[in-house]
């Protein structure tokens, strides 16, 4: 029925001078079933004041009309009614209250009405569970769930959705596989809600694959399923699969809404290509959500993590509402690139700005303090925390043993570890294996690296630094140790790579890597680099090759480092003085770190490199790190 046939209806409803309850429950159905549910209920009222007492086919009517407009006020006062009209062990009344009260977040008053039935189908199960899961419950829904499936009550495609979503959102992919199987069984794996459902889960769960298979098999995707594809392709690593899917959404003028332009936002900032994210931020500003904060928030850590402090900067200072999460993304911004004062100048001018800071602002301030060397400074912002109300988390102890640490106060660092409130856990024990590995503590390196292996012992990471530790000590028989234990428990070693953009487009590079086309070119550039390197003085450091090699083997190793290949071949590929912006997987070597600087210096330009901690931005022979990272 269109809206014509609704009017005539109502029309002809009208044309009754003494309409019986069937004929209120016909209308009233009429405009529910049509989404008219301000009507609905309207109709609801106007047959009060006409004294027509409803029955209990009424109820569940205006149950679910006031369900789909959240109007709790009104939908208390319908089950006062249902009580004074006797209608309090109507199963159908029942079941309509079970998800009124669920679907308004009113969860506790849901599981009263339910615990009261004497009769419990499988729609009063369902509106249960349902409830649950949509209130950010899934643990209490899938245990509804299995106790409704202990009393032997069948699940429907509506409950298995609720189900899905629980698995999903407690990432338990095996036992959601379970149910998938069980979808397949009852010959429901065409149902669009459960495909939306099961692409959510793969998806979040990392099997982007067959999401996508589950995605593939919709013709006409809705914004659900297009949102959770993509923003399952990019929280997993899958940024190209994510932007690419996103630019396809748009060409088809399929409208987004902020969840997806925040996960196409997040693909950009992991591909780290500033032309991307210029892109990105272009399509924004023709759109509505130019002024939403979450999406600001994520241009700015967009731009930060494309390389580029000023444009984050930019977006920040247009922002007109700026709500914490928006303040802490640029304080983050600011330790992401080593600007310590800037960061710590942005967090007074926000506690001036009146508004108070979270557990997020923090971290932001640490990493900025650690990663500039600004211990005290660090040290009293830590320790301000809980005048906030904030209770500090393992990454904020994390930050403040990296803080300490690099800095060469171990001691210091392991006190502040054995005081710790709250058991050490993974990151904080790495922050100091670190610092170690920094200042040649083999010692309390080697009992750092003890810890992490009890808590995360399949972690390749830990050993490959406990392996550096003592590589960088000469203590090479301990080093083959840890290789050998590393092959007993299968773990390899991670490929470094580094990845340029060069007007737009991303080219990896590996340790040696002769693949490239232009390869000649690039060692040929390599060797001039070298040569011109050492006409300037620059002496290799040899500890940062890891290995028991003899000299000329050595500095043949250096120069071949990832990095040192990808500035080889921006230099042959962008006109001269054309800023070099490069992405590292590892943390940068000492070697490649003095190197580069001579090197920025040398062909005067500025080589920008981001390494798996920070922004290091080469100009002029000086880094911004100013040699601390």
């Amino acid at each position: 029925m269109n809206l014509g046939g609704i009017c005539y209806a109502r029309k002809v409803f009208d044309c009754f001078p003494d309409p019986d309850v069937f004929l209120w429950n016909a209308i009233i159905r009429c405009y529910s079933r049509h989404s008219l549910f301000g009507d609905a209920i309207e109709m609801y009222s106007r047959m009060q004041m006409a004294w027509v007492s409803p029955d209990g086919f009424t109820f569940p009517l205006v149950l679910k009309a006031c369900s789909a407009l959240l109007a709790l006020d009104v939908g208390r006062r319908v089950h006062g009614q249902v009580f004074r009209y006797g209608f309090e062990a109507d199963v159908f009344v029942q079941n309509g209250l079970v998800a009124f009260y669920a679907k308004c977040g009113q969860i506790l008053k849901a599981n009263v009405v339910f615990d009261g039935l004497s009769d419990r189908t499988i729609v009063s199960w369902t509106s249960l569970i349902s409830g649950y899961a949509q209130n950010g419950e899934p643990v209490e829904a899938l245990r509804i769930f299995s106790q409704m499936r202990k009393m032997n009550v069948k699940p429907d495609w509506i409950a298995l959705v609720s189900v899905l979503k629980a698995y999903t959102e407690v990432e338990d992919l095996e036992h959601g596989k379970s149910i998938h199987g069980f979808v397949i069984k009852m010959g429901l794996e065409f149902e669009i809600d459960l495909l939306i459902s099961l692409t959510a889960m793969y998806a979040k769960c990392g099997q982007v694959r067959f999401a996508r298979m589950f995605f593939d098999q919709v013709d006409v995707p809705n914004l659900i399923l297009w949102n959770a594809m993509i923003s399952g392709y990019a929280k997993n690593g899958y940024a190209e699969e994510a932007l690419e899917l996103f630019r396809h959404m748009i060409t088809k003028n399929f409208r987004p809404d902020s969840i997806t332009v925040t996960s196409g936002i997040l693909a950009c900032a992991q591909m780290g290509s500033l032309k991307l994210a210029r892109w990105m931020s272009d399509y924004v500003s023709r759109t509505e959500f130019r002024k939403d904060v979450f999406v600001n928030s994520a241009l700015i850590d967009m731009f930060a993590k494309c390389g580029s402090v000023d444009l984050a900067c930019s977006v920040f200072d247009k922002s007109l509402d700026k709500d914490v999460v928006l303040w802490s993304a640029m304080i983050v911004g600011y330790g992401l690139h080593g600007c310590g004062q800037e960061s710590i100048d942005l967090f007074e001018a926000m506690r001036q700005a009146g508004v108070c800071p979270n557990d997020v602002t923090f971290v932001g301030l640490l990493t900025a303090c650690k990663n500039s060397g600004l211990v005290e400074e660090g040290w009293k912002l830590f320790h301000h925390m809980r005048d906030y109300g904030i209770e500090p988390r393992h990454q904020h102890y994390a930050c403040v043993v990296d803080l300490l640490g690099r800095k060469g106060y171990l001691d210091r660092a392991y006190g502040f570890i054995r005081n710790m409130p709250i058991e050490p856990g993974v990151s904080v024990w790495g922050a100091l294996l670190s610092a170690c590995k920094i200042h040649h503590n083999v010692t309390l390196g080697e009992y750092a690296a003890e810890q992490l292996f009890s808590l995360d012992p399949f972690n390749t990471g830990h050993y490959v630094q406990l392996s550096n530790l003592y590589a960088s000590a000469r203590l090479w028989d301990r080093v083959v140790k840890v290789r050998v234990l590393m092959r007993q428990k299968g773990l390899g070693k991670d490929v470094s790579h580094s990845v340029i953009e060069i007007n737009g487009k991303l080219q990896a590079f590996q340790f040696g890597d002769k693949s490239h086309p232009r390869s000649n070119e690039i060692f040929e550039e390599l060797q001039n680099l070298e040569r011109k390197l050492k006409e300037a003085g620059f002496s290799p450091h040899k500890e940062s090759v890891l290995h028991d090699l003899n000299d000329e083997e050595i500095e043949e190793t250096l120069c071949n480092h990832s990095e040192r290949l990808a500035i080889a071949y921006g230099l042959i590929s962008t006109p001269p003085g054309t800023k070099l912006r490069i992405t590292k997987n590892l943390r940068a070597c000492v070697n490649c770190h003095a190197a580069t600087k001579f090197i920025s210096k040398l062909v005067n330009r500025e080589i920008v490199i981001r390494d798996t901690n920070r922004f290091h931005h080469f100009k002029d022979g000086i880094c911004s790190c100013g040699d601390y990272w």
